[in-house]
């Protein structure tokens, strides 16, 4: 089969994908395996061949971030179980006073509570961040949505234990503590860089007007409220029976991202660990932060709650997981059907850089599919096979399709319209905020990828 075919049944699995989870509001699972499956039958591989490469795909993929994922969830659901999350935000707050709100939200959310799910952590911070907002002026709500959003989904996709960050360096290979050191280098720059850019914005240039850009609604008690940690809001655990010390609470995601980076930099300085390497492996490192974490709710919660937790977070783990194993399904078709050459000398004959073109696929992924986490994962299967031959390290490969995969969110996505009722937004001024501030974020991010690519 010639490449013009190669590459032309490629293009309409792509878009076939699209057009079924898009427009069809077929589930992302079954979209990816149509996918997928006509492309090895497309490309001569035949039925056994299809099904042999979507079945060692899928399993070369849970083989190498199923636990990590797995593990990362857990650790994030007892961390909001245990009311972690609002200690630290208010200990932070504290310290650094009300003018630095939005850039307190920016920094932790999108450093240190990486492993809690997205959703959750924009249901159990956004009334927060809306009181707050209402003590920081008329466009402070405007502030603090656009901080949430960038600090939420910038440590969702860089910054590993991020579920996105895992499943991304998992099908393109990437070692978890080189994504870890390499993705904090931009998910935090992005962060930061994004909430100045996006305040300057808001006092200038957006013209937010809460008369239209926010709904009516009825605002939650007192003022003080919002510094009083008995009366940030409801999402505390009723039967809570006490608080450890804070430093204790947060140890599991300390620990685990300690050992984690501890063997990248051993690994990077070919420095020998002995017997202490076998706890800096990547797994190793996630189960020990995810039985501390068990161990310390343990102290604070009953048994059975305890328990649900570990129980929401293995249910929220398996879509990411399946969705995952299919991308590696997809990535191991377009290896096996002699795709993976054809690919890379288009990308290495094309007028842009090959980061820039991982780019523009997982911005268009993400515009038509609506989920960052999809579209980054989906970009990452397609770029699988020839993420080594584009002449930059694969870790860039990932962080640059994690980058794309920020920009442009708008209706079609889930995590918009929870962002517009949490916070109490019109639509128009969800787009200021959450739609504004995503793709800042995606178009601050590629540069920082760009010039680390000139470092390595």
């Amino acid at each position: 089969m010639s490449d013009a075919w190669l590459l032309a049944h490629t293009g309409i699995a792509i878009v076939g994908i699209v057009v079924l989870i898009t427009w069809l509001k077929t589930p992302p699972i079954f979209g990816l395996l149509i996918g997928a499956t006509y492309l090895g039958l497309a490309t001569g591989l035949g039925a056994g061949g299809t099904t042999e490469a979507l079945t060692a795909g899928f399993g070369a993929v849970m083989a190498e971030i199923g636990l990590l994922i797995t593990f990362g969830v857990v650790i994030g659901s007892l961390l909001t179980a245990t009311n972690t999350l609002h200690r630290v935000l208010e200990r932070l707050l504290g310290v650094f006073g009300r003018k630095r709100v939005p850039m307190v939200f920016a920094v932790s959310l999108s450093t240190v509570f990486t492993s809690i799910y997205s959703d959750v952590v924009l249901v159990l911070t956004a009334p927060l961040a809306r009181r707050l907002g209402s003590r920081l002026g008329p466009r402070g709500v405007a502030l603090m949505g656009g901080a949430l959003t960038a600090g939420i989904e910038v440590g969702l996709v860089f910054v590993v234990p991020g579920v996105a960050a895992l499943a991304v360096a998992g099908l393109l290979g990437v070692p978890l503590g080189e994504m870890f050191l390499v993705g904090l280098a931009v998910g935090l720059p992005t962060a930061v860089l994004t909430t100045l850019v996006f305040t300057v914005l808001v006092r200038r240039t957006l013209r937010w007007d809460p008369a239209t850009d926010e709904l009516e609604t009825e605002q939650a008690d007192d003022a003080d409220d919002a510094d009083d940690p008995e009366k940030t809001d409801d999402t505390t655990p009723a039967s809570e029976v006490r608080r450890l010390p804070l430093w204790l609470s947060v140890s599991p995601v300390v620990v685990t991202l300690a050992l984690i980076a501890l063997g990248a930099l051993a690994d990077a300085f070919r420095f020998p660990l002995g017997p202490v390497a076998l706890l800096t492996e990547p797994v190793i490192a996630m189960a020990i932060g995810a039985g501390l974490a068990h161990l310390l709710a343990r102290r604070v919660l009953p048994r059975l709650e305890v328990n649900a937790a570990v129980g929401k977070a293995l249910a929220m783990a398996g879509p990411i997981l399946v969705l995952s194993g299919l991308s590696g399904s997809v990535a191991e078709v377009i290896g096996e059907s002699g795709l993976r050459d054809v690919l890379a000398g288009s990308f290495g004959t094309g007028f842009l850089p090959p980061l820039v073109l991982v780019w523009l696929i997982a911005a268009v992924l993400h515009i038509a599919m609506g989920s960052i986490s999809i579209s980054a994962i989906t970009a990452a299967g397609i770029l699988a096979p020839i993420a080594g031959s584009l002449g930059v390290p694969v870790v860039l490969v990932a962080l640059a399709a994690c980058s794309g995969a920020l920009f442009l969110p708008h209706v079609s996505s889930n995590f918009f319209w929870m962002f517009q009722s949490l916070l109490g937004l019109s639509t128009r001024g969800t787009f200021k905020t959450h739609t504004v501030a995503m793709s800042l974020a995606s178009v601050i991010s590629l540069p920082i990828v760009l010039v680390l690519g000139l470092v390595f």
